[in-house]
């Protein structure tokens, strides 16, 4: 069955069986809010039931791949009612991103053409096979306006690299290059950045050649690891995720990180 798509956040283009999926939000540096958050969730199922999709690539618009969440919006919120609310509403929406992006049968290819951390390094860990800028910076920056790693991150990484790696980068709020994130196993291709693209389509093009159960059934099976750690880890990390939205550190944080100076802790 062929799929159309209408997103306000997100542009995708059909190329022979290949589906461009773009993160469309350039004067923001691609951050997502919970608009594009719920649009993320739903385009991994409409893609799914897509009989002319044989495989995807995951970009972004502009110079950034994403800049993950919208800490304009975290300022905004913190320490309000709506703050709150939107506590409650995170934690579904987040296993359902998750969930839709290992779910989903076609290969995903994150052609990651410029920084991408917090939320934007998941949607990139989440993918099948991955090609970076190499001067990119890559990273889950969380704890750096006050938050758990709690959206994908804590799951991720410690598949990956290890717990003891992964503690250091997640804790810390690390950030690398994206020849870095490659020579370190996080990604698969670090390729000058015009190269990310054509790089990324070339793949694309090789998979979707491929016998198509064959490819998906292979990725389905990989995916079975992930799950697990997901089903083991992500309640409890992203519930530390909403608490720490509610903390004064996390405030101070977002706001510091807007009126451009130094935050000043105070540990709870």
């Amino acid at each position: 069955m062929s799929q159309s798509y209408d997103f306000q956040y997100i542009k995708v283009e059909k190329k022979d069986r290949i589906a461009v999926v773009t993160l469309n939000r350039p004067e923001s540096r691609n951050a997502i809010p919970m608009e594009a958050h719920a649009e993320l969730e739903q385009l991994w199922l409409d893609i799914a039931q897509d009989e002319e999709v044989f495989s995807i690539v995951l970009t972004g618009a502009g110079k950034t791949f994403s800049a993950g969440g919208d800490v304009k919006g975290m300022a905004q919120r913190s320490g309000t009612v709506e703050g709150l609310q939107y506590t409650l509403k995170v934690p579904a929406a987040t296993r359902r991103l998750l969930q839709n992006i290992l779910d989903v049968p076609q290969p995903i290819i994150a052609a990651v053409n410029g920084d991408a951390v917090g939320l934007g390094a998941t949607l990139t860990l989440f993918g099948d096979v991955s090609v970076i800028a190499e001067t990119a910076k890559f990273g889950d920056t969380h704890v750096k306006v006050g938050l758990v790693a709690g959206d994908g991150g804590t799951v991720i990484w410690p598949l990956l690299i290890g717990p003891a790696r992964a503690k250091d980068f997640l804790m810390r709020g690390l950030i690398i290059s994206g020849a870095e994130a490659c020579r370190m196993n996080l990604l698969n291709y670090a390729v000058p950045t015009e190269e990310v693209l054509p790089k990324a389509m070339a793949i694309a093009e090789e998979l979707a050649a491929l016998p198509a159960l064959a490819v998906r059934w292979t990725k389905l099976s990989v995916n079975k690891l992930i799950k697990q750690q997901l089903n083991m880890i992500l309640d409890a990390s992203i519930a530390f995720e909403m608490l720490s939205m509610n903390t004064h550190d996390h405030g101070e944080a977002a706001r510091a990180f807007m009126e451009k100076r130094k935050p000043v802790y105070k540990g709870y």
